[in-house]
């Protein structure tokens, strides 16, 4: 299960609005003064807000764990980072069997690029109400334990 602290800012029966806080790498690394991925972390916006199932009796204000189990996590990071590519890879490989022209070629792949992130999109917008893939409010911090992740 991957954890991450958060205030809990709305309350919606079985339903928490959870406020985490993104941390960033560059904190403790020595190279952060001269590195420009730094200068582009601090950019960034801090503040993250995620709907959370929750079996436990939470209010506004308190400090609560939050969790997704892993192997979700890692499915949908290798289908975000993998469908794209694939998708222009085939594209790329389609368009230069049949015209052998460069120009289409590259216009197939951004193509492809394209179109998998439109299949991408339409998957997860399809499965946004799977509850394999909302998080879950684990328990407050100091306190109780709350209801598991169901089956896969």
């Amino acid at each position: 299960m991957i954890e991450e602290n958060g205030r809990v800012v709305a309350v919606n029966p079985g339903l928490a609005w959870v406020e985490t806080t993104r941390h960033s790498a560059c904190d403790s690394c020595s190279a952060k003064s001269g590195c420009g991925h730094s200068a582009l972390a601090k950019l960034g916006q801090n503040a993250v807000h995620l709907e959370a199932r929750c079996d436990i009796e939470v209010t506004v204000g308190d400090q609560v764990v939050v969790g997704v189990p892993e192997e979700i996590m890692l499915k949908s990071s290798l289908l975000a980072y993998l469908m794209p590519l694939v998708a222009m890879l085939i594209a790329v490989l389609a368009a230069d069997s049949l015209w052998q022209q460069d120009l289409i070629t590259a216009l197939a792949g951004l193509l492809g690029l394209g179109a998998g992130f439109v299949v991408l999109r339409w998957h997860f917008h399809r499965n946004r109400h799977d509850q394999r893939y909302q998080p879950v409010v684990l328990r407050r911090l100091g306190g109780v334990a709350c209801g598991q992740f169901p089956a896969a």
